[in-house]
């Protein structure tokens, strides 16, 4: 099962409607959604290394405007939708910890956060909520989503065709790492938080 359920994102991620799906997906997940884009970056760029730098810009915009719309949340939705959302990832008791610590390390916390599994959209939110300076905010998110999204896809883009084996040939322990670090990723932002 897991084999055809790779071949089909595989496939998926040939289509030609794949980089909308790709740019949807890294839009929800910086604002609400639980899965980051990875899981249809890295097999578009594994079927179709040479638009892997396109990928990734387009993963990094629709990651920012998807952003935007978290801050948004944060900030003007917090006490309907945001508050909802980041209760509902187990984040709800540390929000005034984060917001004070927004005071005084606000760039440091978006730069790293957006490097690491932990779920972006708290960051987001976090920041409209904590009314962290808007332009600050767009310019470490391009410079945080952007790095990241563009060494995956560089990675992918030069090692692909041995990569794209490697998982291929490994698709069980692939996908075992994979769910450890998401997960890891939400458990870490619940005790790093």
């Amino acid at each position: 099962m897991l084999r055809r359920l790779y071949q089909w994102v595989i496939d998926l991620a040939e289509r030609r409607s794949a980089p909308w799906a790709l740019a949807g997906v890294s839009f929800a997940e910086s604002s609400f959604f639980p899965v980051p884009p990875d899981v249809m970056l890295v097999p578009m760029c594994l079927a179709r290394p040479k638009l892997a730098w396109w990928y990734a810009t387009l993963c990094t915009l629709a990651s920012v405007v998807g952003g935007l719309a978290g801050y948004a949340i944060g900030a003007l939705l917090y006490e309907s939708v945001g508050q909802f959302l980041i209760q509902l990832y187990g984040y709800g008791s540390k929000v005034e910890a984060f917001t004070e610590a927004y005071q005084r390390y606000g760039h440091w916390i978006i730069l790293i956060k957006g490097l690491t599994p932990i779920p972006y959209k708290v960051v987001t939110i976090t920041s409209g909520f904590a009314h962290y300076s808007l332009f600050w905010f767009v310019v470490l998110s391009l410079i945080t989503r952007g790095l990241r999204f563009f060494m995956v896809a560089g990675l992918l883009y030069w090692i692909g065709p041995s990569a794209r084996s490697f998982i291929e040939e490994r698709l069980g322990l692939v996908t075992a790492v994979f769910a450890i670090v998401l997960v890891g990723g939400f458990i870490a932002a619940v005790y790093l938080f």
